[in-house]
This record gives structure tokens, C-alpha cells and sequence, in this order.
């Protein structure tokens, strides 16, 4: 079982998440990351590693 979680004290809204997998991340109107709720499919893990990777503010991480 995996889940992403986010740190939105870093969270900057630079949207580098939402631009690799815009499945599981949005950037809100307040500039903070809003992650999809719930276990991440087996499909989407490896996309979820890349966004975690892309973030300059290293506010996501997988659990």
C-alpha cells in the first residue's frame, strides 16, 4: 500500500507535479499541492516517483 503525502508548508506551487502526472496532482488556487486521496494503483506508482523527483521544494514523498 502506497500513498503520497505532502509537505504544504514547502509546497511553493511550482506545478511540476501536476505537469508529470496531472492525474494525481493540482496545483490549487492558493498555489498548493492537492494530491489525489488514497493508495496510488500499481499503474500509477512509477508516475508518482518522477513527480516526487521533479519537486524543487521536496514537499512530496511516497509512503
Amino acid at each position: 500500500m502506497t500513498r503520497v503525502l505532502a509537505d504544504t508548508e514547502r509546497c511553493e506551487g511550482h506545478g511540476m507535479c501536476e505537469a508529470v502526472a496531472p492525474e494525481l496532482f493540482r496545483v490549487g488556487d492558493d498555489d498548493v499541492v492537492v494530491v489525489a486521496p488514497g493508495e496510488l494503483a500499481a499503474a500509477d506508482l512509477e508516475n508518482a516517483r518522477l513527480a516526487a523527483d521533479s519537486c524543487p521544494m521536496a514537499a512530496l514523498r511516497l509512503v
